[in-house]
């Protein structure tokens, strides 16, 4: 395994450090030892995924507030995403800050994406699948959303966006003291 560290601290991309032969090729998803090098949480609780049937659907931007906060082990297993992640811890030199990141099935790469993390992606192709593992528990009532178009963020975004849920749509401007 490969991790390359974001410009947001303790969120890193992790790319399959791939074994190539004629045969093709093996690599390594997941490593508890090689990820707490990285001091990163390993407690996986729950494990999820989605198809997005359209290109341009938007998924997100959310995130769960304390004590419900989760990290999160994003792929895109079929088709191809742009994944957004911003950080929202208050004491961090990258607050309010996102970094995107292409995921594809082809490239193989996962984004580690810390607590106290919004995330979000947008699909790049139709028919596209993303699993994720988590280290908390979904809780409906510590969930909490960004706008897509957040002007605190300023995500610029790879392509239109198409299709998107009622309530991502409508989430209000980001206000730490009302989200966190």
């Amino acid at each position: 395994m490969k991790f390359n560290e974001t410009s947001l601290k303790g969120a890193y991309v992790i790319e399959v450090d791939k074994l190539i032969d004629d045969r093709g090729f093996f690599g390594r998803l997941w490593c508890e030892n090689e990820l707490k090098k990285y001091n990163l949480n390993t407690n996986i609780v729950q494990s999820n995924m989605s198809l997005s049937k359209k290109k341009g659907t938007l998924r997100g931007i959310h995130f769960q507030k304390s004590p419900f906060q989760e990290t999160k082990f994003v792929r895109c297993t079929k088709g191809s995403i742009y994944d957004v992640i911003i950080d929202l811890r208050p004491d961090s030199l990258t607050y309010k800050k996102w970094f995107g990141v292409k995921l594809t099935e082809n490239n193989h790469k996962m984004i580690y994406v810390p607590e106290n993390f919004a995330h979000g992606f947008l699909t790049l192709e139709d028919n596209s699948e993303v699993y994720y593992f988590v280290t908390q528990f979904y809780n409906s009532e510590a969930e909490v959303g960004i706008r897509w178009n957040d002007p605190n963020f300023n995500i610029e975004w790879p392509t239109e966006i198409s299709e998107i849920s009622e309530k991502d749509n409508t989430h209000l401007d980001f206000d730490i003291k009302n989200n966190l």
